[in-house]
């Protein structure tokens, strides 16, 4: 765009005639604002004098030095009283009330430029369960940057820009002060949620220090002493499964959010990620000691005869409301055997259902088996919070798989490399790499930072991250030269009720995601954050590979994640 096309953009026709009347020095212009700031506090410190002359009056009469300090600092405050007093309430209310103006300009400006505005409203694009990619201007380059003082606008007025994508939302630290950095930028996001039916999803997440320790006590942590925060970035739009959603990341590694957004905007860009829930299970092993290996075997056959597993199952669901035995898997070592319960648990991750389950069959089994010993509820073939083969290959919790395709341009202007090197960067570093390692579950280029990340900002089991981030990525080229990229995760491991997913700020994180408590249909919700974390995931791994592809990633966390030390 030519440069005197690009400035006739900036502001509307008067507007810009107001600021051509405006002398315009050719440095800065003065910070009028200030000015009031100084004269309140003069005024103050004028009057905190006067009542100090009059609280000590007789001594500073016999007192020649203190008599003269404060005549002279009298003398000082009338200059600046004749000098400058009145100043900014007269010529700077005019000057701001024109900017404020010029201020309103631009944001209507950006909403005709993008088509909005309609109603007096900003929409936020895309509404509910429309792609991204359906948005013309999702494939526009970056809007101009906004060309007023932003400090002269209110923090809705920002949020407007940001909206429409005048103000970038991940500039405002270079424009504000960071705390009021934040406060635009969660009325963005309210704004931007709103459109999804969730505009008070936020209202619950702390942006200063806070925590109700009456919520923690008995729930969450003993012998508490405090809490640590955890920044919580947002990122999105991602279309998934024909629907916008945002996903919060509590993190404290820099460059991540950002990688994962852009991830997220080349997968809404290309029309979406498909995502899929396999198997649905939580899993429980207790480990049980025959007299004998041929006991045991005989423990093994009686649980695989169906009408003994039938009792089994009615055992079981006898202790919970919902939950579900959907199987039992015996497995002999010697004398012992592991009995791999699985159950389906609604929207709760269920690891307290399946045990208190799990008791109720052993005591089934004594029953039927006198000489039976229960050696440990958990016998560590579940798997849990281990690396485990049976994770990987039988599943727990949600085994699911997620897909997209982006196109080869977007691939060029999104993610700055092709189609062909992001794949053999694939090939060489996720599958043959991680079999020289010998990885159980780590076909992946960093699964494990975003599974985390969700499950910090959500309320999860952060140790379950393990098994969570049981991950293989597979990309493609398509016949017509487009990528095509899958993550398939055998072990997902959440829940939407119960634990974390109780506290405030925790519960906003899901009411954001659109999966806070139980479902309409048990376990609806805690499949809809288990696809969300497998298209998060997707997001992350296609953008770090991308940035290998290109040898970008050092240069991006040299530019991005590196501070002076503080002093």
């Amino acid at each position: 765009m030519p440069e005197d096309t690009a400035a006739k953009m900036r502001l509307p026709a008067s507007a810009e005639k107001r600021r051509r009347r405006r002398p315009h020095p050719s440095g800065p212009e003065p910070k009028w604002h200030i000015l009031k700031v100084l004269n309140y506090a003069a005024g103050t410190s004028f009057i905190a004098s006067v009542l100090y002359f009059a609280g000590d009056a007789p001594r500073i009469l016999s007192d020649s030095g203190a008599l003269l300090r404060l005549g002279m600092g009298w003398g000082v405050f009338l200059c600046y009283f004749f000098g400058f007093f009145g100043i900014s309430f007269v010529d700077a209310d005019g000057l701001l009330a024109s900017e404020e103006e010029d201020a309103a300009a631009l944001a209507a400006l950006a909403q005709e430029q993008r088509g909005w505005g309609k109603g007096g409203k900003v929409p936020h694009p895309p509404g509910a369960s429309a792609p991204v990619c359906c948005d013309p201007a999702s494939l526009a380059g970056p809007c101009p940057a906004a060309t007023v003082d932003v400090g002269g606008l209110t923090d809705e007025e920002l949020a407007t820009l940001v909206c429409s994508g005048r103000v970038k939302d991940h500039t405002l630290e270079k424009l504000l002060d960071h705390d009021r950095a934040v406060v635009v930028r969660r009325l963005a996001f309210d704004a931007k949620l709103s459109d999804l039916g969730r505009g008070d999803a936020l209202a619950d997440l702390p942006s200063s220090p806070s925590l109700d320790y009456g919520r923690v006590h008995g729930a969450n942590c003993e012998i508490v002493v405090g809490y640590v925060p955890i920044p919580v970035g947002m990122c999105g739009p991602l279309t998934l499964n024909g629907e916008t959603v945002y996903v919060p990341m509590a993190t404290t590694e820099g460059c991540l959010v950002a990688s994962t957004n852009r991830g997220c905007k080349a997968i809404s860009q290309g029309g979406g990620a498909t995502s899929i829930v396999l198997r649905d299970g939580i899993t429980r092993a207790p480990c049980v000691r025959m007299r004998s290996a041929k006991e045991a075997a005989g423990l093994k056959g009686w649980c695989e005869v169906p009408e003994n597993f039938a009792l089994l199952k009615e055992a079981f669901e006898a202790t919970t409301s919902f939950g579900k035995l959907l199987g039992a898997s015996p497995t002999v070592a010697g004398r012992n055997v592991y009995v791999r319960l699985k159950c389906f648990s609604g929207d709760a991750m269920g690891m307290n259902m399946v045990s208190k389950g799990s008791l109720a069959v052993i005591d089934l089994l004594k029953s039927v088996f006198p000489h039976l010993e229960l050696v440990a509820l958990s016998g560590n073939m579940c798997t849990d919070k281990k690396a485990a083969a049976t994770n990987w290959i039988e599943g727990r919790g949600k085994s699911v798989v997620t897909e997209a395709v982006i196109p080869r341009d977007i691939v060029r202007a999104t993610l700055k490399t092709d189609v062909k090197t992001i794949v053999h960067v694939n090939m060489q570093k996720n599958l043959i790499g991680s079999a020289m390692a010998g990885t159980i579950g780590g076909f992946n280029a960093h699964a494990s930072n975003v599974v985390t990340a969700v499950f910090l900002a959500t309320g999860q089991d952060p140790a379950q991250n393990v098994e969570s981030s049981n991950c293989i990525t597979l990309l493609e080229e398509t016949a017509g030269g487009d990528l095509w990229i899958s993550c398939t995760m055998p072990s997902i491991e959440v829940g939407t009720v119960g634990g974390g997913t109780s506290l405030p700020a925790q519960a906003a994180c899901l009411k954001a995601i659109g999966c806070r408590g139980g479902g309409d249909v048990p376990g609806q919700n805690a499949k809809q954050l288990a696809n969300v974390v497998a298209a998060a995931t997707m997001a992350g791994e296609l953008s770090l590979l991308a940035a290998l592809a290109a040898n970008t990633l050092v240069q991006a966390h040299m530019e991005h994640n590196r501070k002076p030390a503080s002093k």
